[in-house]
Formats: C-alpha cells, structure tokens, sequence
C-alpha cells in the first residue's frame, strides 16, 4: 500500500477526536470574536461533538492523544461557558 490512503485516518477514533477538536476550537474562538446567540450555539454543538468523538477514543491504546485532546477540550468548554451573547434582546 504505497499510497496514503486518507479514509483509514478519518475513520481512526483518535483523529476524528483531534479534528472534532479543532473544530470546537474554531468554533469557540469564533464565538469569543462575535458573541452572538447563533455563533454561541453553533459552538456548543461542535463542543459537543467533540466530546462524543471524545468519548469514541477513550478506548484507545493512545491514551496520551486522548488526555490532549480532553485537555484542550476542556479549555474550549470552560471558554465557552465564559460567553454570553451580545445581542440579546
């Protein structure tokens, strides 16, 4: 098999954790930027997300990945729950 073969990571458990991650993060920071209603939801669903992939990868070997991963999580969760929408009614 010479070629990289993209699917095989997206479907290990361990790198669907690390990119729902990066995603919340995303998410998080564009929350942080522009506290609307929306982009405060949005965000938590991707957290949310991220920690069912989460939950997916605690069976790993790679227990390091995974402690990262729940680390930088947890800030994203902890970030978001510090925001409150600036366009409230």
């Amino acid at each position: 098999m010479a070629r990289y073969d993209s699917s095989l990571q997206s479907q290990n458990p361990i790198s669907q954790a690390q990119n729902s991650e990066k995603t919340a993060h995303h998410a998080v920071t564009q929350a942080q930027s522009h506290p609307s209603q929306q982009l405060i939801e949005q965000a938590n669903t991707a957290v949310e997300r991220a920690e069912r992939a989460l939950e997916q990868a605690q069976s790993s070997e790679n227990e390091l990945a995974v402690q990262q991963t729940a680390e930088l999580l947890a800030e994203d969760r902890e970030a978001l729950q510090s925001l409150t929408p600036s366009d409230e009614a």
